[in-house]
C-alpha cells in the first residue's frame, strides 16, 4: 500500500490525511489513490511495451472495481477493459474507454448485451459455450456484420487458490473443455458471421506463483499449434488475469516479472498478448475507512463494533479473507490519561449487521477506543462492487485522492436511494 503511509502519527493517502476525508465525507467510505492506480496499471503497460514488435494489450478487469472515477483514470492511460456485462460496458463508455480495446467475457451474455457490443464495436467476445457462439453468430448475421471472437478454453489446471475463485478446473462452470476446443473452433470457422481472432484462458484469482500460469499457457500453446495445423491462425493469446496481491504475507510475482515470463515463452510466436488484470491494479490502491462505534467486552472476547459491515465489505465473511486493519491515528507511545483506554487488546472487528458472520477481522491486536478511525487495507478490489443494502443500509461513499486533494466519486446512498422504484400497496 505504497500510497497509504503514516506521517506524523496519522495515516495519509498520498498527501491527504484520512482524518480530513472522514470529517468531510463521513464513514464508512472507500478511499482510492489515483497515483497507486496509475502506478499499478503502468507496471503492466510498460512491461508489455518492452516488446514493441507486437500490439500487446492490458485490459483492466472492470469487475474488480467499476467506479467511474477509477475507470476514467485508467482510460486516460489508454487501458483496455475486460467486461462481463452490458452494465460494465456502459460504464467503460461513460468513463471514456475505447470500445476497440474492450474484450467481452462472461458465461451467459444475453441477446441485448451481444447486440449492444456489436453496435459499438468491441475488440472481441470471449466465447464460453457453443450456445453462446450460435447466439452471437445469429445476432451478427441479423445485423449484417462480423463478430470477432476468442474461445475461452478450460485447461484443467489447479490455480492453487481459494475454491470460490478457481476457474480453470473441469468442474468449474467457465470455458470450453480444452479437449473439445478443436471441434468448436472448426465449427466457429464455418460460420460466415464469425471471425476467429484469438484464444482465451483464465484459471483463477489471487495466484501467488508463476507455475499455474505457465502450466496453463503450455496447454494453450499446444492447442494453438493444433489449430494452426488445421488451418486456423490466431491473432492473439489472452492469458486472463489472476495475479495476486499481498494482503498479509503473500509474495506474488511483480507484474513486470509476470509479463516478462509470458513474453519469453511467446517470443517466437506471431500472436500478440492480451491480459486482464484487475485485483493487482485496484486492491492495494484503496482502503475502507470506518469508525469505532462501540467497544464491547465479555469474558471470552473483546469486540470493536464499527460502522462498516459485511454489506460494505463481504470478502472476510464470504472467503475468510484476511485484510490488515490499521488505526488512522497512531496511539501515543507513552501512556497518558487519554491513551490509557487504548491499551493493546485482541479485538474482533465487527459490524452492526444482524449476522454472526458480520466481521471485518478477527483477533486483531489494536490499541483503540470508541470514535477512533480504522482503515481496512487492500479494499480497492472486490469491495464496493460486492456491496449490498442488507439491513437497509445505504452503500458507502467512494473517494478518489489525487495528491493533496480528494474528490467524491460516488455519493453515499440516502433513504431515497434505498427505496427508489418501490411502492406501498
Amino acid at each position: 500500500m505504497s500510497e497509504f503511509n503514516y506521517h506524523n502519527g496519522q495515516l495519509i493517502a498520498e498527501q491527504t490525511a484520512l482524518t480530513k476525508v472522514a470529517d468531510q465525507v463521513g464513514t464508512p467510505c472507500y478511499v482510492y489513490s489515483r497515483k497507486a492506480l496509475e502506478t499499478n496499471y503502468l507496471a503492466y503497460r510498460d512491461a508489455l511495451d518492452k516488446d514493441s514488435s507486437k500490439n500487446h494489450l492490458a485490459c483492466y478487469a472492470v469487475k474488480a472495481n467499476s467506479n467511474l472515477g477509477v475507470l476514467s483514470v485508467l482510460a486516460k492511460l489508454g487501458s483496455g477493459f475486460d467486461i462481463v456485462s452490458v452494465g460494465e460496458l456502459e460504464r467503460v463508455l461513460l468513463a471514456g474507454g475505447d470500445p476497440a480495446k474492450v474484450v467481452f467475457s462472461g458465461v451467459a451474455k444475453t441477446a441485448v448485451e451481444i447486440a449492444r457490443a456489436l453496435e459499438i464495436g468491441v475488440h472481441c467476445f470471449n466465447i464460453e459455450s457453443e450456445t453462446e457462439l450460435d447466439r452471437i453468430a445469429e445476432i451478427a448475421a441479423a445485423k449484417n456484420c462480423i463478430a470477432s471472437i476468442s474461445i475461452r478454453v478450460n485447461p484443467d489446471v489447479d490455480a492453487q487458490t481459494h475454491p470460490y475463485i478457481s476457474t480453470g478446473l473441469k468442474e468449474n462452470k467457465f470455458g470450453i473443455d480444452i479437449d473439445e476446443a478443436l471441434r468448436v473452433y472448426q465449427y466457429a470457422n464455418s460460420l460466415p458471421s464469425i471471425r476467429i481472432i484469438g484464444i482465451d484462458c483464465h484459471i483463477g484469482s489471487q495466484l501467488t506463483s508463476l507455475e499455474p500460469f505457465n502450466d496453463a499457457l503450455e496447454r494453450v500453446l499446444e492447442l494453438v499449434d493444433v489449430l494452426s495445423a488445421n488451418g486456423i491462425e490466431l491473432a492473439h493469446i489472452d492469458v486472463g488475469g489472476g495475479l495476486g496481491v499481498c494482503y498479509q504475507d503473500e509474495q506474488p510475482p511483480s507484474p513486470g516479472d509476470y509479463v516478462a515470463s509470458l513474453l519469453a515463452t511467446l517470443a517466437d510466436r506471431p500472436q500478440s498478448l492480451i491480459m486482464e488484470p484487475g485485483r493487482s491494479i485496484a486492491a492495494n490502491a484503496g482502503i475502507l475507512l470506518t469508525r469505532v462505534d462501540t467497544i464491547k467486552r465479555n469474558p471470552q472476547k473483546h469486540f470493536a463494533i464499527v460502522d462498516a459491515a459485511m454489506n460494505d465489505m463481504i470478502r472476510p465473511a464470504l472467503y475468510g479473507a484476511w485484510m490488515d486493519i490499521l488505526p488512522v491515528v497512531e496511539s501515543a507511545k507513552e501512556p497518558t490519561s487519554e491513551s490509557a483506554e487504548r491499551q493493546s487488546q485482541n479485538y474482533d472487528v465487527v459490524g452492526p449487521v444482524c449476522e454472526t458472520g458480520d466481521f471485518l477481522g478477527k483477533d486483531r491486536t489494536l490499541a483503540i477506543a470508541e470514535n477512533d478511525l480504522l482503515a481496512v487495507c487492500s479494499s480497492g478490489a472486490y469491495g464496493f462492487v460486492m456491496a449490498s443494502n442488507y439491513n437497509s443500509r445505504g452503500r458507502a461513499a467512494e473517494v478518489m485522492v489525487d495528491g493533496d486533494q480528494f474528490h467524491i466519486v460516488r455519493q453515499r446512498e440516502t433513504l431515497e436511494d434505498l427505496v427508489r422504484g418501490e411502492k406501498t400497496i
